[in-house]
């Protein structure tokens, strides 16, 4: 049995501080589940079998299941069940896939899907003292990034992601003005893709926010390079050339064939395969690889056959950093519309972007196939194959 992508909605991705700070977490990932609901009149939401949402932090107005909450407060009815999934940047891409497991499988025929970030909002934690009578404590942020580590892992797996995925590249060969230049390519294509509307039936407006906030079309080579390196003195990696903090909610519509039927609707995609892969924590940007050679072998299909390719950009060294080690992608058909340096990666809600988006470019396009990707922060990579007919 087939699970099919309906629609989707999404908010846009405000940056740190910016337009949508202001809102609960649980509030915005209700918002995108309501609009999706109001837009199918002919879908009954008492007939939801389940809403399935990505959430990468849960240690602050996430916490305690807040794809439940937002169900709530989206005004779905109580009868209608809610679970949030955690494989950190993947979390919104792991509900997708849940979703179509269970309507494989016969569990379900209509499942909201999706992820919320609001990393903006992600609140200091306090552990609780190992001591009756502690004499200091320590304060942890948990916007992104490693906390409270384990003592038992080897150093390098717990360095900070940037430092990682500089590493990689730096290995790689890949320089600071290559990063550069995918990060300047990104804004250019995110800005012209909103200026020719391409948005405009898909991103909800949010109070008075109706685009990305991160984009930023003035952008050039020499701006980017008078930044300085973010995580080593000498190092490549900069704010320019990764992605900034966010905030966003999404929420996607995964249905059976016969639902597409009830609800009277020409899908926006079809999931053919999905795959995740693992290595060493600090090889985390290079999991992409693997995900993607083990998702076309399971479609059973070639590099060839793929007209769009959506890769998550965490940092423009991680997708630099991939393409090097897959030579057979053609890197004008990576991310077409600009990535997560320009749009934003809201953790929870990145990779279910990327899928929509390779949809949404594969219909303009008349149809075919595209891969969706992501790197997994302790070391995984996901993809997923989606069809347009």
């Amino acid at each position: 049995m087939d699970a099919y992508l309906i629609d989707a909605v999404r908010t846009p991705f405000g940056k740190h501080r910016g337009g949508l700070a202001g809102i609960r977490t649980d509030d915005l990932a209700a918002l995108p589940l309501a609009e999706l609901v109001r837009r199918q009149p002919a879908l009954n939401p008492a007939t939801i079998d389940d809403v399935i949402l990505g959430d990468t932090n849960g240690a602050g107005e996430d916490n305690r299941n807040v794809a439940r909450m937002a169900a709530l407060l989206a005004g779905l009815p109580p009868s209608v069940p809610a679970v949030t999934v955690n494989r950190l940047c993947a979390s919104g891409g792991e509900a997708i896939v849940q979703a179509t497991r269970a309507i494989r499988a016969g569990d379900a025929d209509l499942v909201i899907a999706g992820g919320v970030e609001s990393m903006t909002r992600a609140p200091f934690v306090l552990p609780k003292p190992d001591v009756p009578f502690p004499t200091e404590a320590k304060l942890y942020h948990t916007q992104v990034g490693w906390r409270m580590v384990n003592p038992r892992f080897p150093r390098e797996w717990t360095a900070s992601l940037g430092a990682c995925a500089e590493a990689v590249a730096h290995d790689l060969g890949i320089t600071r003005n290559e990063q550069d230049d995918w990060a300047m390519r990104s804004h250019h294509l995110a800005a012209a893709a909103w200026e020719a509307g391409l948005h405009d039936e898909y991103v909800m407006p949010v109070a008075d926010v109706r685009r990305d906030e991160s984009i930023r079309p003035d952008t050039t080579l020499d701006k980017l390079a008078g930044l300085k390196p973010a995580f080593s003195e000498s190092g490549s990696v900069t704010a320019g050339n990764a992605s900034p903090i966010n905030d966003g909610a999404i929420a996607v519509l995964v249905a059976s064939e016969a639902q597409t039927t009830v609800l009277e609707a020409q899908p926006l995609g079809r999931i053919v395969a999905a795959a995740t892969v693992a290595l060493e924590p600090h090889r985390f940007t290079l999991a992409p690889v693997g995900a993607i050679r083990k998702v076309l072998a399971r479609a059973g299909l070639a590099f060839g056959d793929i007209a769009v390719w959506e890769i998550n950009e965490a940092f423009a060294a991680m997708v630099l950093s991939c393409l090097q080690e897959l030579p057979e992608i053609d890197r004008e058909l990576v991310n077409p519309n600009g990535g997560a340096i320009a749009i934003g990666h809201p953790l929870g809600a990145s990779v279910p972007r990327v899928v929509v988006d390779a949809c949404r470019e594969l219909r303009r396009r008349g149809g075919g196939y595209a891969v969706a990707a992501a790197c997994v922060g302790v070391g995984q990579g996901t993809a997923m194959v989606v069809r347009v007919d």
